[in-house]
């Protein structure tokens, strides 16, 4: 799951990214500002925003306008100290989809989070499942009937966003941004490799990676 942070504090930024990233597996990205929050939401693709409202340049409030403008539906947690009942109503009709005042618990942020997301993704159509594979966002493990699928860590980052997306197709390079933005070392080559790994891990399991020539990998299950 990959999210977009806008905060204007750069240590509590930095402690949640890596909080997030530790405790979840979340990939974090950062606007330290609304202008530059507006513009990253208007060409990239995010699960989820943790919005602060006192944000300089453009407040939380003009964000969420312009994102609702743009039929963005991408869910939207208002993460701010101001916590009065006539604020987290205010902003909640504007277009916030949560509020959570400051100071919080990393863990109450977490559940928030994926609670978000699944009910973004629609509760008849879980994303977190592909056939007979499953990820369970709570222990953070992929399990195929009662059987754990052993992966390395970045296999597992690999195949987490494919079946966040399962049935649509994701480019190397997507996945590149949305898994590793932050590692060097890392580049679309070795997403081939990781894919190749997952292939073989997945081979009788129900489940496949397709390859959609100019699109992509495809998380899907086997034909009955």
């Amino acid at each position: 799951m990959r999210i977009l942070l806008v905060e204007d504090e750069p240590e509590l930024a930095r402690w949640l990214a890596k909080t997030l990233a530790q405790h979840a597996g979340i990939v974090v990205d950062w606007a330290h500002d609304g202008v530059l929050a507006d513009r990253r939401l208007s060409t990239e693709s995010f699960d989820a925003v943790v919005l602060d409202l006192g944000l300089p340049g453009l407040d939380g409030r003009g964000v969420i306008a312009r994102m609702r403008e743009r039929d963005d539906r991408t869910p939207v947690l208002v993460l701010t100290a101001r916590d009065s009942l006539a604020e987290r109503v205010g902003t909640l009709h504007e277009g916030a989809d949560d509020f959570l005042p400051k100071p919080f618990m990393v863990e109450e942020l977490e559940a928030r989070l994926l609670a978000l997301v699944r009910r973004a993704r629609g509760k008849e159509h879980p994303r977190l499942a592909c056939g007979p594979l499953h990820f369970d966002a709570a222990s953070q493990r992929f399990t195929v009937g009662a059987e754990v699928l052993p992966l390395s860590p970045r296999e597992h980052a690999v195949l987490r966003a494919l079946i966040q997306k399962s049935g649509e197709p994701l480019s190397k390079q997507h996945i590149l941004d949305r898994v590793f933005a932050d590692e060097a070392d890392v580049n679309l080559e070795a997403i081939e490799v990781y894919v190749h790994r997952l292939r073989k891990k997945l081979a009788g399991t129900g489940v496949h990676i397709v390859t959609l020539r100019g699109l992509g990998y495809c998380l899907e299950a086997d034909a009955p």
